[in-house]
Parts: structure tokens; C-alpha cells; sequence
């Protein structure tokens, strides 16, 4: 008789478990979404709650939404810095070579 309900408690906290489980999974992109600062941070929180209406189906593209923005660098597709960095240190190269030939000239006339 004992066992009996102590299978009933432990059903009871295996569903509530899951029950939030779930509902904390759902949330995680928007929590990014928050952390980073997202324009779309209350849309995404809002397609979370449709998302768990059907079965999930749109979490995946949400998860994607929110790890593409990033405040110091916008939506992540671009990254000038670290094309131009190599572009001006060859541009800074040539301009060097050209001054010093430029003194030489100079200390020749």
C-alpha cells in the first residue's frame, strides 16, 4: 500500500518535471534573444508561446532568430573588420615602401 502511493508522487513529480521542463526549453531563445539585446527580443518570446502550440515546430528557426543578432556586430553576416584588417596592412605596406623611396629621391637631389 505504501509503494502505491509513493509511485503515485513520483508520477506526479515526473509530470510536473516535464510540464516545466518543457516550458523552460521553449524560453531559451528568447533569453538570448534578451541577453543580446535583440530588436525582435518580444516577438521571439511571443513565436516561443505559439511554438509550444505546435509541438515546437517553429523553436528551431527561433534558436536560429536569436543567435544572428549580436549588438556589437548586427545580424552577423558581415564582418568588415577582419576583411579589411588584412587590405590595410598591405595598403600601409605599399604607402611605407613608397615614402621611404620618396626620402631616397630627396637625399639624392
Amino acid at each position: 500500500m505504501v509503494l502505491d502511493y509513493v509511485a503515485l508522487v513520483m508520477l506526479i513529480i515526473v509530470v510536473l518535471v516535464l510540464f516545466y521542463g518543457i516550458i523552460v526549453i521553449h524560453d531559451i531563445p528568447y533569453e538570448i534573444a534578451k541577453e543580446r539585446n535583440h530588436p525582435h527580443s518580444d516577438v521571439i518570446h511571443v513565436a516561443g508561446w505559439v511554438s509550444l502550440f505546435t509541438l515546437h515546430v517553429l523553436w528551431p528557426f527561433l534558436w536560429i532568430w536569436a543567435t544572428l543578432y549580436h549588438e556589437k556586430r548586427g545580424w552577423g553576416m558581415d564582418n568588415t573588420s577582419s576583411v579589411d584588417a588584412p587590405d590595410v596592412s598591405g595598403r600601409l605596406e605599399a604607402l611605407e615602401q613608397r615614402l621611404t623611396q620618396l626620402e631616397q629621391t630627396r637625399s639624392e637631389a
